[in-house]
């Protein structure tokens, strides 16, 4: 670490620290959320201190054992230190005193001087989101049912979405842009914010909020087609080769992102479709019947509270929901008279 740099502020170490322990394998709340946005648009520092200390989190995970053995070694120097050995993020509110322990000390010091590599796999399960900080400052949100694997070294930035949803907040770097692939075609930005949905091996979905993107849809046979410029607000959908581009209105914007604060909204679409998301993201068989399937739905609903999707179904349209002893779910015309 260079020692004519500025030491960051040790108000804002300690928020670093506090936000990186929320996000460590947990669910941002949507007010949280905001506030973390609101921290991080504060000052352009407050990024880059927040993704140090995730990816020191994840450094302390991999070389505990060795950290525990310095703390062992230091004992009989600091006892009053060694006696009391908390789990690891209970120390997280007072790291930005690093000088805790001379075992932390020297893992952070050798941790700055490391080049700010990844290469890791994240799934989210059924009915559980994910926010994530990587290692370049690229904050991340995984829809439930989504896989996300992460290359990051000094030359490159990728991601693949294997499978489901993911919201993208890319931390500019001009001389590495950020690629994000899915089965069906790919994103290429340098650091902006958008959304992409890998719906299959042969459709995704990209959705602008700032900037711009150039997303690349595969062709009829799969191969990279021409790629194509999209601006904020702009939504690409492709689907076997067909590539669609409209520009969305900010409440078909808010609509379509619904999904980070554990929502939906639909807007008069098919009974099947509406019963679709709410299967995927459950993991569970809920169809409708060749008679119900065309209903239009419409209204936001909370995609964790299935039970209270299904009995809204029931009170403003005309069909009967039918639990089967498997878990599955049948919605149906309701029988006349």
């Amino acid at each position: 670490m260079n020692p004519s740099s500025p030491r960051p502020d040790p108000a804002a170490e300690e928020l670093a620290s506090l936000w990186a322990a929320r996000l460590d394998g947990s669910v941002l709340s949507a007010e949280h959320r905001l506030a973390l946005d609101a921290w991080l648009a504060a000052d352009p520092a407050h990024r880059t201190l927040l993704s140090q200390y995730c990816q020191f989190s994840a450094d302390l995970e991999q070389h505990l054992p060795l950290l525990a053995g310095i703390r062992e070694l230091s004992a009989d120097v600091q006892p009053s230190l060694a006696t009391a050995q908390p789990h690891p993020w209970s120390r997280w509110p007072l790291m930005a005193s690093v000088a805790l322990t001379a075992a932390a000390a020297v893992a952070l010091v050798f941790w700055l001087g490391r080049p700010k590599n990844q290469f890791a796999d994240f799934i989210t399960p059924l009915g559980r989101r994910q926010a994530l900080m990587l290692a370049d400052g690229t904050r991340v949100e995984l829809d439930a049912r989504s896989s996300l694997e992460v290359e990051i070294d000094g030359s490159r930035r990728r991601a693949r979405l294997a499978a489901g949803e993911a919201f993208f907040a890319v931390h500019k770097d001009a001389a590495r842009p950020f690629i994000v692939e899915t089965p069906a075609g790919s994103v290429r930005v340098t650091g902006t914010q958008f959304d992409v949905r890998a719906a299959s091996s042969t459709a995704f979905e990209v959705i602008v909020i700032e900037g711009s993107v150039q997303a690349r849809p595969g062709d009829a046979d799969g191969h990279a087609a021409t790629p194509v410029a999209l601006t904020a607000g702009d939504r690409l959908a492709a689907r076997a080769g067909v590539v669609s581009v409209a520009a969305l209105s900010p409440a078909a914007l808010e609509h379509a992102l619904a999904w980070r604060q554990g929502q939906t909204v639909f807007d008069g679409v098919p009974l099947s479709e509406a019963l679709a998301r709410f299967a995927r993201y459950h993991g569970r068989t809920i169809t409708a019947t060749a008679a119900a399937a065309g209903l239009p739905v419409g209204g936001r609903f909370s995609l964790d509270d299935l039970a209270g999707f299904l009995a809204a179904l029931e009170e403003v349209l005309p069909v009967k929901v039918t639990h089967h002893p498997d878990g599955s779910v049948e919605v149906d015309l309701r029988p006349q008279g």
